[in-house]
């Protein structure tokens, strides 16, 4: 990835509904170069997608837990399980891996805390090879959907 790809990523990061001449133009670009350019940066997935960022608030989903989860055993097959079933959770915003204990961090939300304790119930704690969970409200985020830096903190 040269300078210009990467002014191409940073300005669709701030705005993913360019059209392709405003891209071009912000890039020093003409058209159809920046065209061949944002392609090949799809094709080999630096860019994986375009999506709307919502509102979570707006469509009633005011209450955001982070649960840590620890897993009674961590063979392959345990762990496998247990993504493919959080991945079918679509309460579940975000799901990591950790290294150490705990073993994941997920990102919940809901319209409340009786809505979160009937997920909690019916469906975290069901979940494959749970030894135990974890659970803290989000109070405020501070940092949210920042665009990704520029390679080694080079600013773009």
């Amino acid at each position: 990835m040269d300078a210009i790809d990467r002014k191409i990523v940073a300005a669709l990061q701030e705005d993913g509904r360019l059209t392709i001449t405003e891209l071009a133009t912000r890039v020093g670009l003409s058209v159809s170069p920046c065209h061949r350019r944002l392609r090949e940066l799809e094709r080999t997935r630096a860019i994986q997608g375009y999506r709307a960022i919502i509102d979570a608030v707006s469509l009633g989903l005011t209450f955001h837990a982070l649960v840590f989860v620890t897993m009674r055993q961590e063979d392959r097959v345990t762990l496998l399980g247990f993504e493919q079933a959080v991945a079918r959770i679509p309460e579940v915003i975000q799901a990591q891996r950790l290294f150490g204990n705990p073993d994941y961090l997920l990102g919940v939300v809901t319209t409340d805390l009786a809505a979160y304790q009937r997920l909690e119930d019916d469906h975290l704690a069901a979940l494959p090879g749970i030894q135990q969970l974890t659970s803290t409200l989000v109070m405020k985020n501070v940092i949210d959907g920042r665009p990704l830096p520029g390679p080694l903190g080079s600013g773009q």
